[in-house]
Formats: structure tokens, C-alpha cells, sequence
């Protein structure tokens, strides 16, 4: 396979509900991510666009048809990627398979979504679309309820007890929003203290306000290209070395292996064995923490922590810049925002900048490789892994 290196990145702030179109803030970002790649558009070969709610925010399906040609891309193939949380994560994954083949050296690769726009309600249940429609959401498995249940047998599971959880989540968040007043970009620019977790109303049981992911709009794009057009274009690439996705069915039929999500640990299999490195390589990570435990069960899946006890190692601050393993140092989708299609990409575009050292106060010195974690639904998981490329 040829080698594939991300040559720009584009990104709009990750905010409330905002008048512009799906369109207007993908060809945005896109633009942005165009022009610090020092190409045209016309240079583009193909796109690739993650969104969910598009149909349900703006009543507009065809987006990426759309944002090609308005962005002066014109007649390029473009495919859009539904995958729930984790859809830009897989237009990223395919685009990178694509051009290691052989077949494109220039690819422009995003997401979008509009899912504050469209109100509390509507947006609640369309996020419980992508839990199983037929049995899952009328027995009232919204996410929040899914990650409650988690919570309560994750505490079981490894006998930590619950308050003793709740407060190492409440740390989570903490450190969420911390890193967020720095990040421009970011949802939420506001210190929250444990106290302000604990006090907060209860969302679903034992999760509160603040230990849940808002709804957000925005969008975040990266160019894609082969090593040769990178060469070309920049002296300070970073290539993607691995990549992993892989899926479970409904939440229900994964009784045996929760709190553990069986498809994570398959896909990061994948993009470790293919970047031939372990976690004791990574030096940053940016993973899906939509609810506060999800941070937890991720991190311990992604072999940086015991199971059972990265709620410890939060609290000791091992998941902090200067710690074991500098843990969404972006805020996270806690505290930066999670505008669906467009989470996957804005974790891609920060690993990015931090590899290049271009992260400011939020920046892991040092680092040479970086990975990302997005979990769709019920269990899609797409992970990708990063390095610097010079």
C-alpha cells in the first residue's frame, strides 16, 4: 500500500444552533482545510462527507453533492458516511484506503451536522434512531439510559463503588473543560468544578447534566494525499500508519462482554497491528467520551489502563499533559462539542495539530503519535492511528 499523510486541516467553531446550512459550514471548513494544504479545489479527485441528520435537521439529503460543486469541486465522486457517531471516522477510514491503493492522491474527507439546530426533542429522538428502533427505544434505551446501565455495571463488573465512580467521572469531565477554554474552537468555554458534576440535575441514573456530551453543530475537514502529492505540498506531513473498524449488533446482544465493547478492542487490534505499535507507543489520544464513563471504558479497551481502573488514574491525573497518556486534551465531546458526522474528523484535525506542534497551551510536547477512537451507536468503532511524518 502506498503511504497516506493528512496535508490540511479546516475547521469551524463547534457551536449552539447556528443559522448557516450543513453546506455552508462543511464548504467552510473545507476551504479552510484546502488552502493549508496549498491546493484548488479543482485538484480534488474525490470527497468524502460523514453526516447523520441532515434529512432531520434542514430537510436536505445530498450534501455532499452539493458541497463539491459550491466548493468549485465539480464533478468528483462524493459519498456521504453514515455510521452515527463514528460516520466521519469511516469517510476518513475509506479515503485512506482509497489512496493507499493507488486509485486517488488527493482526497477532501469530513463531516458535518446540524444536531443543535433542530431542538432537544427532535434531536433526542433522532440520536435514539441509532439504537435499535424496534426494541431498544421503546423499552427506553436512549444513550443516556444505555450509559446509565453501563455506569451501574461497570461499577458492579470491577467493584468500584458508585459514588467512588461518579466522583472519578465528575473528574473527567473536570479535565474535559479545563482543556477546553483553550481550544478555540471549543463548545463549552467554561471550568466546571467535581462539585458542580455532582450537584448538577440527574440526566439518566447515576448520570448527571455534566457528565453528558451536548448537542452541537459544526463541521471539521482534513485533505487526504499520497505520500508523493505530499511531498509536494508540505514539509510537515503526518501520516496515518494504522487503521481499525469494526461493529457489534444491539446493545442487548452484547450482555456477555459489557461493559466492554467487543468491537473496540477488534479495531484497535487492526490499527495497532498495522501501525505495528503498542500503547505504550502513544503519546496522545482523542477518544469518545459522550458521556462521562464512556471516557473509562474506552480508555482501558485502548490498552492504556487496567480494567477497572482508569477512574483512578484520572484522578491522579495520568490522562493530563505531563501524565501517562494526555487523554482529549481538546475538551473532548464533553466540553468541544460532539456535532455528529463531524467528531470523527475534528479528533483527526487535533491529532493533526498536535504532531505538528501547533496546539498552544493545549500542546503535548513531544508528541510523535497520536490515535483516535469514534463509537458509533451501539457499537461501530472506527479507530485511526497517526504519526509524524518528518
Amino acid at each position: 500500500m502506498k503511504k497516506v499523510a493528512i496535508v490540511g486541516a479546516g475547521h469551524t467553531p463547534f457551536t449552539f444552533a447556528t443559522e448557516k446550512t450543513s453546506v455552508e459550514l462543511f464548504s467552510e471548513a473545507a476551504m479552510d482545510a484546502i488552502n493549508e494544504a496549498n491546493i484548488k479545489a479543482k485538484d480534488i479527485q474525490a470527497l468524502n462527507l460523514g453526516n447523520c441528520l441532515g434529512d432531520f435537521s434542514e430537510g436536505q439529503a445530498m450534501l455532499q453533492s452539493y458541497v463539491a460543486n459550491d466548493i468549485g469541486a465539480f464533478n468528483v465522486p462524493a459519498t456521504r458516511f453514515e455510521g452515527a457517531c463514528a460516520s466521519g471516522s469511516l469517510a476518513v477510514r475509506d479515503a485512506f484506503i482509497w489512496i493507499a491503493s493507488g486509485f486517488y492522491d488527493l482526497v477532501l474527507v469530513g463531516g458535518v451536522e446540524r444536531a443543535a439546530s433542530i431542538g432537544t426533542s427532535l434531536a433526542t429522538r433522532t440520536f435514539a434512531m441509532f439504537t435499535d428502533s424496534h426494541y431498544e427505544y421503546p423499552a427506553g434505551m436512549t444513550f443516556p439510559a444505555m450509559f446509565g446501565m453501563l455506569t451501574h455495571l461497570y461499577s458492579k463488573h470491577y467493584n468500584v463503588p458508585l459514588e467512588k465512580l461518579k466522583e472519578q467521572m465528575a473528574n473527567i469531565s473536570v479535565q474535559s473543560h479545563a482543556y477546553g477554554i483553550h481550544n478555540p474552537n471549543a463548545q463549552f468555554k467554561k471550568e466546571i468544578t467535581v462539585e458542580n458534576v455532582l450537584k448538577g440535575f440527574m440526566v439518566c441514573s447515576p448520570l448527571q447534566l455534566l457528565d453528558c456530551c451536548p448537542f452541537t453543530d459544526g463541521a471539521a475537514v482534513i485533505v487526504l494525499a499520497s505520500e508523493e502529492k505530499a511531498k509536494e505540498l508540505t514539509d510537515k506531513p503526518v501520516y496515518i500508519t494504522g487503521v481499525g473498524q469494526s461493529s457489534s449488533g444491539r446493545l442487548s446482544s452484547q450482555k456477555d462482554h459489557l461493559p466492554r465493547i467487543k468491537s473496540r478492542e477488534v479495531s484497535i487490534k487492526q490499527a495497532y497491528d498495522m501501525a505495528g505499535i503498542t500503547p505504550n507507543d502513544v503519546d496522545v489520544c482523542e477518544l469518545h467520551d459522550c458521556f462521562s464513563i464512556a471516557s473509562i471504558i474506552a480508555a482501558e479497551s485502548l490498552g492504556f489502563f487496567e480494567f477497572g481502573t482508569a477512574g483512578d488514574a484520572w484522578a491522579k491525573g495520568e490522562a493530563k499533559i505531563g501524565g501517562k497518556i494526555p487523554i482529549n486534551v481538546s475538551g473532548g465531546l464533553k466540553s468541544k462539542g460532539h456535532p455528529i458526522g463531524a467528531t470523527g474528523p475534528s479528533q483527526v484535525a487535533e491529532i493533526y495539530h498536535q504532531l505538528r506542534g501547533e496546539c498552544g497551551v493545549r500542546q503535548v510536547e513531544g508528541a510523535k503519535i497520536g490515535i483516535t477512537d469514534t463509537l458509533g451507536g451501539d457499537g461501530v468503532i472506527c479507530n485511526l492511528i497517526m504519526e509524524k511524518g518528518w
